[in-house]
């Protein structure tokens, strides 16, 4: 029987890609950190039995892509507000209540191996929210396919493998898959993003701002056409006015916000902590910003405590508006 040494050497370097890999077919990145443990454990007990036929790399992802398959037989899609109904343009309207659904999660870049060489074959684009989003849209099976196909750049015949099927099905199953994903929309796949220094400084402006409350500097760093979206909240609004209107209106306040600048899903991010009535600041959530020239175009706001763990950071923070240059 292999060594456990023997084991790690040969499987551990893809860890990060089969979490990327089970991030986009689920949406959910805790689900893709059990799903991925899953696939090591199922590959430890068969690593023996391992031929050498394919690849170790193909046959983790034939273990990974199935159990991921075997759990959205009991799951539903995850979407965004975006995915479920119309935006507003006018700030004022009444809030809809929270559905009872499960919610696409961010995903740290630090997970998904960003910055390694050997992890960076399925681009950034693989992993952007819009592209998770519309991902959602499409059946488990088409997911699989799509993103082994177009993502990874499997062969049809290695998918095949892969899904135990055939070449002509994995075929059909793409075409029917990207031509979903078209008739949804663009995905902004190819916007025009600025380079790191201005992401950096956008970043920073727009924490900045959204710390301090003040509203004359968001707009600034705002493109007219901004969207922003909240879940588990489903309204979502669309345009400046209606953006900043409702952020001044409804949540922005002097001392009220912490941040942690950060990236998520191959763009700029922030994790947000909320001033408690004891005066402690409490995780709050996520949020993530979609970028497209030199200003924000789309804040996507993941209200959920739950995720702050997930990019390594503590449930309470300090007094700094920016949590990331508090002294320690």
């Amino acid at each position: 029987m292999p060594s456990n040494a023997e084991f790690v050497a040969r499987t551990e370097r893809y860890r990060p890609e089969l979490l990327a890999h089970c991030y986009r077919i689920l949406g959910s990145i805790h689900d893709a950190e059990d799903l991925v443990q899953e696939t090591y454990l199922r590959a430890w007990g068969a690593f023996d039995g391992f031929e050498g036929r394919s690849s170790v790399r193909r046959w983790l992802y034939r273990i990974a892509t199935m159990a991921c398959l075997t759990a959205l037989d009991t799951r539903s899609r995850r979407p965004l507000p975006s995915g479920l109904g119309a935006p507003s343009e006018d700030h004022r309207v009444a809030v809809a209540p929270e559905p009872s659904v499960p919610w696409l999660q961010p995903a740290p870049d630090a997970l998904l191996g960003a910055g390694d060489p050997a992890t960076i074959v399925t681009g950034k684009t693989g992993v952007r929210l819009a592209f998770i989003a519309a991902l959602q849209l499409l059946p488990a099976r088409q997911r699989a396919v799509l993103t082994l196909r177009d993502v990874l750049g499997f062969r049809a015949a290695e998918v095949a493998e892969i899904l135990d099927t055939t070449t002509a099905a994995v075929d059909s199953a793409l075409r029917r898959a990207r031509a979903r994903l078209a008739a949804a929309g663009p995905v902004e796949d190819d916007l025009a993003e600025p380079d790191e220094e201005t992401q950096r400084a956008l970043l920073d402006g727009y924490v900045d701002a959204f710390t301090r409350a003040d509203s004359d500097a968001l707009v600034r760093v705002l493109r007219a056409d901004v969207e922003l979206e909240m879940p588990p909240i489903p309204t979502w609004f669309t345009g400046r006015r209606a953006v900043v209107g409702f952020l001044a209106r409804r949540v922005l306040r002097p001392n009220l916000w912490r941040m942690v600048p950060t990236r998520a899903n191959g763009q700029p991010a922030a994790v947000l902590y909320e001033r408690a009535g004891d005066g402690r600041y409490e995780a709050h959530g996520v949020q993530v910003l979609t970028l497209i020239g030199s200003r924000i175009a789309r804040i996507t706001s993941f209200n959920d405590p739950g995720l702050v763990s997930t990019f390594g950071l503590a449930p309470t923070a300090g007094s700094c508006a920016v949590v990331s240059r508090c002294p320690r």
